[in-house]
């Protein structure tokens, strides 16, 4: 099994954000599995699917970011699933827009999303997709920059960046996170 969480923030002042690109890795990952969002769970959105005959639940908390390890948690206690067999997707902006970044481990990186899921399943031993949406100018408050909208730049770039993930998140499961680090870092 393996259990995919983007991380983002749930309604439509969001939606368009930075910081919800896990939520839109994850949905354009069940479009392309032809899976929907049609569970509600742990305080998740959940849709299930499969690859290659690894059964993969895909999960949005709505939690918002940064109190979704309570969500992820769960997920795993609900689920009998290992931290190993997660992978959370989540934006980062000390990385340029669209670099990405995938790790076996490691800590969170600023990131209040991933301290969330480390302070709640008690490690940070679980892989991770971190997906760049930083820029060369940014301002002194983070906050505006994740919560705010993508520029007409990153929105042309965005579908190519979202088959990317999809095709990195694909290795991952398949192929494992070795080769996924070293085909997409």
């Amino acid at each position: 099994m393996k259990i995919i969480v983007g991380l983002g923030n749930p309604g439509k002042r969001y939606r368009h954000t930075r910081h919800n690109m896990g939520f839109a890795v994850v949905d354009a990952l069940a479009r392309a599995r032809k899976c929907r969002f049609s569970r509600r769970r742990c305080r998740s959105l959940i849709a299930r699917t499969d690859m290659a005959g690894c059964r993969v639940i895909l999960a949005k908390p709505t939690t918002f970011v940064n109190l979704s390890g309570e969500a992820v948690a769960c997920i795993l206690r609900r689920t009998g699933a290992e931290p190993r067999e997660l992978l959370v997707i989540a934006d980062d902006v000390n990385l340029s827009f669209g670099k990405l970044r995938i790790r076996a481990r490691g800590g969170y990186g600023g990131h209040k999303g991933l301290r969330s899921i480390i302070s709640n399943v008690g490690t940070e031993e679980f892989p991770r997709l971190r997906v760049g949406v930083g820029s060369g100018d940014m301002p002194e408050d983070l906050a505006d920059h994740v919560l705010g909208g993508f520029s007409s730049h990153e929105k042309n770039e965005l579908p190519d960046l979202l088959e990317r993930c999809c095709r990195a998140v694909d290795t991952v499961v398949l192929k494992g996170i070795e080769r996924a680090m070293n085909e997409f870092n």
